[in-house]
């Protein structure tokens, strides 16, 4: 038996003050070891995705990471990894960003996105939209399209989507404060 939204929504634990004081975490690692959590997370994803013609799923690190390749598979296409600096073994494209709660650096290998490949952007949180407006960069800057961003939770009171204008943007779960 499946989940609706506000079961979801029950398996997501809040933890108050991190990464530093005055920041609400929402942790999915909750929903992860349900079953029908994990599922659940995935097929909606990947039913945000219908329509959007994808060549590519791109995860950002690390959260992206354990959805990406879950949605990439049922796509039927590859995955491409967004990491920290430093990660990455082969040449590198980058693009730095403002967090929340700091600044930082997302890189991808050179080649891992083909010139015109449709590529859709996964991640665990949609905040201010830092993070994702630098994917969006640098799938742009390999000569990709973002197709669209698909994320699980959205914190909707830091307008992030107030970034990712003109672009298609799904968010599993809305939370207004």
């Amino acid at each position: 038996m499946g989940l609706d939204m506000d079961e979801l929504r029950s398996l997501i634990r809040e933890v108050p003050d991190f990464p530093k004081p005055g920041i609400l975490f929402y942790d999915i690692t909750t929903a992860l070891k349900d079953p029908r959590g994990l599922a659940m997370v995935a097929d909606e994803l990947c039913e945000a995705a219908t329509g959007l013609a994808v060549d590519l799923v791109a995860g950002i690190e690390s959260r992206g990471f354990l959805f990406g390749p879950q949605v990439a598979q049922r796509l039927g296409t590859g995955f491409a990894l967004m990491r920290k600096p430093g990660k990455l073994p082969a040449a590198t494209s980058k693009v730095s960003y403002t967090l929340e709660y700091g600044t930082n650096t997302l890189e991808i290998h050179s080649d891992a996105i083909q010139r015109g490949q449709r590529v859709l952007i996964v991640d665990d949180l949609l905040a201010t939209g830092g993070t994702a407006e630098a994917a969006i960069q640098l799938v742009e800057k390999l000569g990709g399209t973002v197709a669209g961003l698909s994320f699980v939770i959205e914190l909707d009171f830091l307008n992030g989507r107030d970034k990712l204008r003109g672009y298609e943007v799904s968010s599993l779960l809305h939370y207004d404060s």
